[in-house]
């Protein structure tokens, strides 16, 4: 396999083959030809954006002991790390909100836990929207939603949707990998545009693992695309896995932007870093209140990065940041 024809085939537009994201995945992460991989996902990322970067940000409007038995997540009500109910009030919500547009940040993302009703999350929903700017964009990160449900999300005004076919569903956690599925197209019908992501990576997956949902991900167009590696959550069985380094990771990133048809702008990773932005990289989250990766309450007082923060790893990174709504979710 030519590694040459491989830049050239993604360069032009063409989509890339499973063998072909596989040898790309089986490059030694320090090797010359990764590098380049790197650098080529690094130019056409910044041709597709040009130059700028997106920081979007996100809270979450409930922490709860969820029974949806995702190993990798500490909401888990498997993994015991946190056992007690709490929600945001309104009030708290909307400024929430209102800080992140204050910020700058190009996307509001509101994440509840899986189990959440879903007739309050509109509720509150509307609330927000009500107080925010009109041009702002908010998005919904949810569990698993009927067609019915998807329509109710747009008709709060949502922009669109977070939701990913996580590696190994269905194996680490409790979820259905076809209802997974059966989701984004009802948020697709619904009129939404959907951001996803190869995740959550550990040293466990395998490059055919990878590139078969890299592939996945590409089939149905998303607004963004990427990679971000899994956090290891303390006392869990599945951190004893251990986890992969940022290099790697910076690969993946590097792999999953050539494996995406040249009408998706957007490749993102998790949590920021340098070597995922010089990689491809044009989107970062900052993040509020409970997070699926930290232990603390809130994980502004933990892992979760501010908005500020965000941008300046981009501009470490010789990015520059769009500033107005993301340009992501504009794609119908």
């Amino acid at each position: 396999m030519n590694f040459e024809d491989i830049l050239k085939k993604s360069r032009m537009g063409e989509i890339l083959s499973n063998k072909e994201l596989i040898y790309l995945l089986s490059l030694p992460p320090d090797s010359y030809e990764n590098y380049k991989v790197m650098a080529e996902a690094n130019q056409f990322s910044k041709k597709l954006s040009d130059g700028k970067a997106e920081v979007h940000a996100q809270f979450a409007i409930n922490l709860a002991p969820c029974p949806c038995k995702c190993l990798f997540c500490s909401f888990a009500k498997i993994n015991g790390i946190f056992n007690e109910s709490s929600e945001l009030t309104t009030e708290q919500a909307i400024a929430y909100a209102q800080q992140f547009e204050n910020d700058g940040a190009n996307a509001v993302f509101i994440m509840t836990t899986a189990k959440f009703p879903f007739d309050h999350f509109i509720e509150i929903s509307k609330e927000i929207r009500k107080n925010v700017s009109s041009e702002t964009k908010l998005i919904a990160n949810v569990g698993d939603q009927k067609l019915e449900n998807a329509v109710k999300l747009k008709d709060a005004g949502f922009a669109g949707v977070y939701h990913a076919v996580r590696l190994r569903e269905g194996t680490d956690t409790n979820l259905s990998v076809e209802k997974r599925k059966q989701s984004i197209k009802n948020f697709k019908e619904a009129g939404l545009e959907i951001g996803t992501c190869v995740e959550p990576v550990g040293p466990e997956h395998t490059n055919e693992e990878l590139a078969e949902m890299i592939e996945f991900t590409a089939s149905f167009n998303p607004s963004y695309s990427g990679a971000a590696r899994r956090i290891p959550i303390p006392g869990t069985s599945i951190s004893k896995r251990g986890f992969i380094n940022e290099m790697r990771m910076a690969q993946i990133v590097a792999v999953t932007r050539l494996g995406m048809p040249h009408s998706v702008i957007g490749n993102c990773t998790h949590e920021p870093c340098t070597l995922g932005a010089i990689s491809g990289a044009n989107l970062f989250w900052a993040e509020v209140g409970a997070n699926p990766r930290d232990i603390e309450n809130k994980t502004e007082d933990g892992r979760g990065e501010s908005v500020n923060s965000c941008k300046s790893i981009f501009l470490e990174s010789n990015w520059d940041i769009w500033s107005g709504p993301s340009r992501y979710y504009e794609k119908s």
